[in-house]
This record gives C-alpha cells, sequence and structure tokens, in this order.
C-alpha cells in the first residue's frame, strides 16, 4: 500500500482489496497473538500480562493518530504506511529468535474444517467459557456505543474539532494505563465476578455522566474512569479465556471470543447509531448505560469463576488400546464404550458425575454421548461415546487434562465390579 500510494497507482478498489487483506491478517493474527501468552509468563501473572498488552493496544490508539498526522504532514501518506509496515520487523525478529518449546505429536497436523467443529464443539460443552461469553457480549454491545457516539459527541455536543477528540480519547486512554497499574492490587481483593459487575457499573455510570454533562473537563474525567473500566473488564475477559482452557484449544476459542467481541462491537454500533439518529446522542448514550445496569442483573447466574485450582497441563492417562485390526487413520467413525458396575442405590450420585463425563467427552472431541442402564440388571451401566475417525481418537488421548482424569476419577469411584470397566473401541465398516 505504502509503494503504490507513492507511485500514485492507489485507486479507490486497490486500497478497499488492500483493507480487507489488512482485516483478514489482523483477524487472523489476534488470536495467536493472544495464544502465546500463557507461554511467556505464568498463570498468575496471566491477567497482568493481558492488561499489560491492552495498554499497547490503547496507547497506541491515543498517541498512533498524532504521530501518524505528523509523518502524514512532514513526509506525505505512502511514507506513513512504510513507516508502519516496517514497524513490523521488530516482532518478526522476536518471533524467529523466540526459542519455543516444541509441541511433540506422533498425529498429523488437523484440518482446518475439523479443527474449526473441534473449537466450537469445545465452546459449546464449556459452562465457564459460555459465561465469559455471555458476559462478555452482554458488556461489549451496550459499551461499543461510545466508540461509535463519540466522534459525533465530540462535534456536535462539545463543538470540538480533531484535536479536541484526540484529547477525548488521550483521557480514555489514559484511563486504561491507570486502570492497568491498580489492577492486579484490585484483583488480589476481590473476585473476579464481583470486579466484573463494579467495572460494568462503572462504565454505565461513565455513559450517564457523559450523556448529563456537556462539559469538556468533566467528559475528560468521565473518559478516564471507562477508560479504566474498559481494560478492567476486557483483561478479565481475555485472561479468563486463557486460563480455563488447555493449550491445545487455546488459540480456537480466542478466535471464538474475538468474533463475539467484535461481532457485538459491530452489531452495538448499527443499534447505537440507528437509535442516536431517532432521538439523540445523549438518549442513546443512557439507553446503552441502562443496558450495561440490565445486563449485570441478566447475566447474574453465568458467573465468572477464578480458574487458579484447575489444573489443565497433558494427563495421557489413556493406555493405548491392544487391537487385532490396526484401523487406519481415516477409519470412522469409531464408538467406544465402558461398561461398569455401580451400585443401584448411588444412582442419582453416579449420573450427576457423569454428566460431567459428557461433558468431558464431548469437549475432547466426541459428537454423541450416551449412558445406558440395562433393563436387565440394574447395577450395568454402558457409557458410549463416538467420535468421527480412529485418528481424531488418537488426538483424544493428547488432548486430557489432569481435570479430565480427577473427573474420569470421581467416575471410577463408583465402580463396584471385580474387574476394571471394560472399555472396546468399534471401528464402523462399510457393507455390500
Amino acid at each position: 500500500l505504502g509503494v503504490l500510494t507513492i507511485l500514485g497507482l492507489t485507486t479507490p478498489w486497490t486500497l478497499l482489496a488492500l483493507t480487507l487483506v489488512l482485516g483478514a491478517a489482523a483477524a487472523t493474527n489476534m488470536p495467536a497473538w493472544q495464544a502465546i501468552i500463557p507461554e511467556l509468563v505464568s498463570r498468575a501473572e496471566i491477567p497482568s500480562a493481558v492488561a499489560l498488552n491492552s495498554v499497547g493496544f490503547n496507547a497506541a490508539r491515543a498517541i498512533g493518530p498524532a504521530v501518524g498526522g505528523l509523518v502524514v504532514g512532514l513526509a506525505g501518506t505512502g511514507f506513513a504506511f512504510m513507516i508502519n509496515a516496517l514497524s513490523f520487523l521488530g516482532v518478526m525478529i522476536v518471533l524467529f529468535f523466540w526459542k519455543r518449546r516444541p509441541h511433540t505429536s506422533t498425529l498429523p497436523a488437523e484440518r482446518i474444517v475439523g479443527a474449526m467443529r473441534t473449537g466450537l464443539r469445545y465452546v459449546r460443552h464449556a459452562p465457564a467459557l459460555r459465561a465469559v461469553f455471555v458476559r462478555a457480549t452482554a458488556f461489549i454491545v451496550c459499551a461499543s456505543a461510545l466508540a461509535a457516539l463519540l466522534p459525533l459527541y465530540a462535534r456536535q455536543m462539545l463543538g470540538l474539532g480533531s484535536v479536541g477528540y484526540g484529547l477525548l480519547l488521550g483521557a480514555f486512554g489514559f484511563g486504561a494505563v491507570a486502570g492497568a497499574a491498580v489492577l492486579p492490587a484490585v484483583r488480589r481483593r476481590t473476585s473476579l465476578d464481583r470486579l466484573n459487575v463494579l467495572t460494568n457499573l462503572a462504565f454505565a455510570a461513565a455513559l450517564a455522566l457523559i450523556a448529563f454533562v456537556h462539559e469538556f473537563y468533566t467528559v475528560c474525567a468521565a473518559l478516564t474512569i471507562a477508560g479504566g473500566a474498559w481494560l478492567a473488564l476486557l483483561a478479565s475477559f481475555n485472561s479468563s479465556v486463557q486460563s480455563i482452557v488447555p493449550a491445545w484449544v487455546r488459540g480456537r476459542a480466542l478466535a471464538v471470543y474475538m468474533l463475539v467481541f467484535f461481532g457485538g462491537m459491530a452489531g452495538g454500533s448499527v443499534v447505537w447509531g440507528v437509535a442516536a439518529s431517532f432521538s439523540s446522542i445523549p438518549t442513546a448514550l443512557n439507553l446503552a448505560a441502562l443496558g450495561l445496569a440490565s445486563g449485570i442483573v441478566l447475566t447474574r447466574s453465568q458467573r465468572l469463576r477464578a480458574p487458579e485450582t484447575l489444573d489443565l497441563s497433558p494427563s495421557m492417562h489413556w493406555s493405548v488400546p491392544t487391537l487385532v485390526i490396526e484401523p487406519r487413520p481415516e477409519d470412522g467413525p469409531v464408538l467406544i464404550t465402558i461398561e461398569y458396575r455401580v451400585d443401584p442405590r448411588k444412582d442419582a450420585e453416579f449420573r450427576l458425575v457423569m454428566d460431567r463425563l459428557r461433558r468431558s467427552r464431548l469437549r475432547g472431541g466426541a459428537f454423541r454421548w450416551r449412558l445406558f442402564v440395562d433393563a436387565s440388571d440394574c447395577g450395568r451401566y454402558l457409557e458410549s461415546f463416538i467420535v468421527e475417525s480412529w485418528i481424531e481418537h488418537l488426538r483424544q488421548h493428547e488432548r486430557l487434562t489432569v481435570a479430565d482424569l480427577e473427573i474420569e476419577q470421581r467416575v471410577r469411584a463408583f465402580h463396584c465390579g471385580d474387574k476394571p470397566p471394560v472399555i472396546t473401541h468399534l471401528v464402523a465398516r462399510p457393507v455390500p
């Protein structure tokens, strides 16, 4: 883009096409960029690392336009694009020399469509992850009103130009930096769920203040509060996602989170823009503040939990099955059955624990799960689950975590047979 602009060859269509490429590359990079954070810091440091990353983003958003405008004024638009492109070299050099711990696996890489399907299935059967997404959606749809309406608010309600608008963004960025500085201390004193509620209320109060008071310095103070709340909320959402999913699916879970985040922001911006056009900017901001407060009540059942006690390291506790026929990797689907002997008096407790095991199997790659009881022997239970192929079942072996092992141990504690539970592997075969 920089070269074409310097040569005077940029057209509206080339600009649109290259902007599309930039957007696609950024969307691909973001989950991968976020997913490497747990590989660089310990689990306890993830919230601070995520907050620091957010500080860089917000600082760049506040300072970048001013620096870009200066470069454009001194050297032209083309050179601004070129300098921006060169800025990526530093990151590329660091990543090139980064000695990452290699991932050891004898299995081939997953195919894109299958990997996407597995990632979505994991999200569907992870209640803690769904809670984060529900809370994030409730926040971002309403909070997007600020970003969508602030330029119009600055011009129409405060009579500001580009410099004044830049100062408003600077106040928001300053709030984000200040929020990152105090966030670790706040998190030590309050639960993750309560922090989420308090910062939602702070953002709602800031929106209401901006809607009612049209005075520059008061608005800057409100934006500082909003910036701190914004960073605290996004850091808590992001770090929660990274802390409650194992490494093998972390990038996919973050990709779904980004989809929820940017989709909610885009949809919310449209809603608040339409609301402002039919009423007024202050009315739309007040409605957004009311939506944030209502969202706290409506999503109270989706509680955010601290994941420090969850061990998501690989357990590799499934033994390699003894086979007479060696299936090909693509053979399938594969039906796995496990037979248990359980005291019928413990049926309710057993089924309650089996529900947790069901979610574990489905998160690991199974697409169907059932629990059967023998009608002629009420102490005989048969668990069955199906995976797409033999290679997918082998991947299940590698995906299991210590947390999954603990669930299986709770299930095995109900088994009262003389021998261990009987496990069978049935591979589908075509018929003439």
